[in-house]
């Protein structure tokens, strides 16, 4: 078992000297894997003050020097993949032949794209009399959640340095160890001395005290609404910048021309990929009330096409949940969901989960009433609501009709009826007819799944404040 008693504070390795040591468990057995100790508050003062000299060295670097930083930053990330993917899959259970595609190389491609993107911005144009600068927001505290722990990372850490800002991070509790990589990367790649500082600990002790921190200008967090509450509430007392990536309860809406069997195949693979854990997934499939028999056998074999198994089976297209807390909650949404009349459609078969570590089975259910808390909550496991409507109207309605709003999906063979439809849906991210994911374009959520936007341009904008500067003209001198 390994023990990290260190950081990475001011572009060195240091000792951590809080009191509490953090377990890292394996989700796929139920063990302890590596233990690192958590950050004081002394260490606290320490990376925001290394960020505070890390400041003007980053501002002071061309926007070409900053992204091509991040360049070097995914050569060193592409060096280190094999041990990532693993090191990931043995923090939070994620199939090791998913982990290197959907968790190591979209980080990559990440930072990629923020070094694209800052190439392409103008930190400075004229708007009329005016010369206005993009100069960077400060120093960000930057928070970030389990289930995708390099890629959100990546998705702070990028576009914070292409905007000119220093980073002190604090990875989740229950997924620390890849930012120990990441960090070793960064360094290689010949960052500033502060320009990463790594932080571990809880929300509740690190998360609160970096975002009070009078040392801070910016917070990004990503993670539960709950917490995007309490970040937004203790920010607000200093006027902070904040930027929240927060839940999801996404609708699928498959309109009464769209390829249901294509549309069944998508969304269930966004349910059982990462066992549900994924913020975007689309749990939500909307079909019409006469395609609900050809619905549900369509989801049901799909799902029969997924083997639950340990990160390390070679076979295993479904591992564990993250942790024994997210296993609880997920099976008392289960159980609720039969109580509110939720008939299943699908089930796992209990007799097949591995017997140790955090494993529930992917699930299925026909929800006549989407008021019920499984079709209005998120259970960031891997259970899909299948919800019948009666006319586009009441799709519609469906799909804004939960406290959420970060993506969802429409299909139809006619992409332009798709696309007014699309327009009609109250969520930041919305696929037709199962189009890739655009790492270029703006990624965030409308209501309770938070505010500001992700990566590209729009995602180095959130990094920046904008100075507007009058200078005389002809006429006024």
């Amino acid at each position: 078992m390994d023990h990290r008693a260190d950081t990475y504070i001011d572009g060195q390795w240091v000792e951590n000297n809080g009191d509490d040591v953090i377990a890292v468990i394996d989700p796929s057995t139920g063990q302890c894997v590596a233990t690192v100790r958590e950050s004081s508050t002394d260490d606290m003062d320490r990376a925001v003050a290394a960020a505070g000299r890390a400041r003007p060295v980053l501002r002071a670097m061309p926007p070409e020097e900053r992204a091509a930083l991040l360049d070097r930053i995914a050569d060193e990330l592409a060096a280190r993949e094999g041990g990532l993917a693993e090191l990931i899959s043995s923090e939070m259970g994620m199939p090791r032949r998913h982990c290197l595609g959907y968790q190591v190389r979209t980080a990559i491609g990440t930072f990629r794209n923020s070094a694209a993107a800052a190439r392409g911005m103008d930190f400075t144009e004229r708007i009329g009399g005016s010369t206005v600068l993009r100069e960077p927001v400060g120093v960000v505290a930057a928070m970030t959640p389990w289930n995708f722990p390099l890629l959100q990372t990546a998705a702070k850490l990028g576009p914070a340095l292409a905007a000119g800002c220093p980073v002190v991070l604090k990875p989740s509790e229950i997924t620390p160890l890849d930012a120990f990589v990441l960090a070793e990367a960064v360094h290689a790649a010949g960052a500033p001395p502060g320009a990463l500082n790594l932080l571990f600990g809880n929300g509740l002790h690190v998360g609160e005290y970096m975002t009070r921190h009078p040392g801070v200008s910016m917070v990004s967090l990503t993670g539960s609404t709950r917490a995007g509450r309490r970040v937004a509430e203790l920010a607000a007392a200093s006027i902070k910048r904040v930027t929240l990536e927060l839940g999801g309860k996404s609708a699928a809406i498959v309109l009464p021309d769209g390829d249901l069997e294509a549309a069944v195949e998508r969304v269930v693979r966004t349910v059982a990929i990462n066992t549900g854990q994924t913020c975007t997934a689309l749990t939500r499939l909307l079909v019409p009330f006469e395609a609900m028999p050809d619905a549900e056998e369509l989801v049901a074999a799909a799902f029969a096409g997924y083997r639950v198994g340990p990160a390390h089976d070679p076979d295993a297209d479904v591992g564990p949940l993250a942790s024994a807390n997210q296993r609880h909650r997920v099976n008392d949404h289960l159980e609720r969901a039969l109580v509110d009349g939720a008939r299943t459609i699908w089930a796992y078969p209990d007799a097949e989960l591995p017997r140790a570590g955090f494993f529930t089975g992917p699930a299925a259910f026909a929800v006549s009433d989407p008021r019920i808390v499984l079709a209005q909550q998120e259970v960031f496991g891997p259970v899909l609501a299948v919800i019948p409507y009666v006319g586009e109207d009441e799709a519609v309605a469906i799909a804004n009709g939960t406290p959420y709003g970060l993506a969802g999906a429409v299909w139809s063979r006619d992409e332009e009826h798709a696309l007014r439809v699309a327009e009609r849906i109250e969520a930041g991210s919305i696929e037709i007819n199962g189009a890739p994911f655009n790492g270029l374009a703006p990624f965030g959520g409308y209501k309770q799944s938070g505010y500001g936007r992700e990566l590209g341009a729009h995602g180095i904008a959130q990094f920046t404040e904008l100075k507007a500067i009058q200078r005389p003209t002809a006429a006024t001198r």
